[in-house]
């Protein structure tokens, strides 16, 4: 058995194995990508509001608000989304989660997002975990995009023509062939076409299920180094810490916004039990989760305790930091998201064409047989 009969074996049989779950993974993704834009459009009434020239209310003040509406929850973070954009209160409790609307000027409510019943949300959970059990599902999905890494790797030697003047004919679909040829030509070109920026998807996946993956980017960026290091959270005396202080996190609200001026989308972590700090991130900009900076306040009174701005993190910490965005495809705005749901949707296509292809063969051989 030659090295390509070898790995057409490997191939065909790791495919298989995951190509139902790499086709839900791929697909969900797919249907996540324009998730933002879907919503701004569907939601509006809640979702977007009009910009005044006025600061955001204080987070103490949503706080407050979000408490009268849901009393039995508890309020874990406010963000503030853009100038144009309602403001969430996260709460929770033992029973669910609940996501509360304010307009971020008035303090005016808007609308209750329940995470349970949202479709976007169960959209991310099953791409996430498929709907299991976090503990189940996450490592599921983790050991398929491990299997479809292979599976790009491996399909890429299997295209690799042998000779140069091949090539031309490797990279193109045959349109006027028969349909089983057509079938072949398209699961062989696409996925050789899309394999890179997959194989980046794919890795920056991995990160949300594996944490060694997660430290293996900031390593391989930084030489070196720990990153546990880098993201270590101050530590506060709480001999003398009674309770949380409202006031200490519309301290630490303005002083955020004061270091980040030119931020366009904030958030405010309020401390849960004894020992907890506030934290706080800014962006700059709107619906995009890179280049934050953060920043450490004591819970009694809000003095700043750390700060770590996005300038003077390392290059390992900042890429990892850039996952979600590049994952999405939300780095690049429109034009990566629209890159993320092509390739999303072709690498959904490949486990089915690879199936047609493999039922195709197995089918003529037994037909042969008879």
């Amino acid at each position: 058995m030659g090295f390509k009969t070898k790995i057409r074996f490997l191939h065909k049989w790791l495919g298989l194995i995951s190509g139902l779950i790499v086709f839900i993974i791929s697909i969900t993704g797919c249907i996540f990508c324009f998730h933002d834009e879907i919503k701004d459009i569907t939601r509006k009434e809640w979702r977007l509001v009009e910009p005044q020239n006025i600061p955001f209310l204080l987070p103490s003040v949503l706080e407050e608000k979000a408490k009268e509406i849901v009393p039995k929850n508890k309020v874990s973070m406010i963000s503030y989304y853009g100038k144009n954009r309602s403001a969430i209160a996260y709460t929770y409790s033992d029973t669910e989660n609940q996501y509360l609307y304010f307009n971020p000027y008035t303090g005016k409510y808007l609308k209750t997002e329940n995470p349970k019943t949202d479709f976007f949300i169960i959209i991310e959970y099953i791409h996430l975990y498929l709907l299991l059990p976090d503990y189940i599902g996450k490592h599921i999905i983790g050991g398929a995009t491990i299997i479809f890494i292979l599976l790009l790797i491996s399909g890429i030697i299997q295209w690799w023509p042998k000779k140069r003047n091949d090539l031309k004919r490797s990279l193109t679909i045959k349109w006027s062939a028969k349909w089983r040829r057509l079938n072949y030509d398209w699961h062989n070109t696409t996925g050789f076409y899309i394999s890179l920026i997959a194989l980046i998807l794919a890795i920056t996946g991995l990160t949300f299920t594996y944490e060694w993956v997660d430290d293996g980017i900031y390593k391989s960026f930084n030489f070196g180094g720990d990153k546990t290091l880098e993201t270590k959270l101050p530590v506060i005396d709480t001999t003398q810490l009674k309770t949380n202080s409202t006031k200490a996190i519309d301290r630490a609200f303005i002083q955020t916004t004061k270091l980040q001026p030119n931020a366009e989308m904030l958030f405010v972590l309020i401390p849960q039990q004894k020992g907890d700090i506030i934290s706080t991130g800014a962006y700059p900009h709107t619906l995009r989760y890179d280049h934050q900076s953060n920043y450490y306040f004591h819970p009694k009174d809000g003095k700043l305790i750390q700060k770590q701005p996005f300038e003077n993190k390392s290059l390992g910490l900042k890429v990892v930091e850039m996952n979600y965005g590049i994952h999405t495809g939300q780095i690049l705005d429109l034009p990566g998201k629209i890159i993320a749901f092509i390739v999303s949707l072709f690498a959904a296509a490949l486990p089915v064409t690879g199936f047609i292809i493999w039922y195709g063969r197995n089918h003529k051989n037994k037909k042969s047989k008879a």
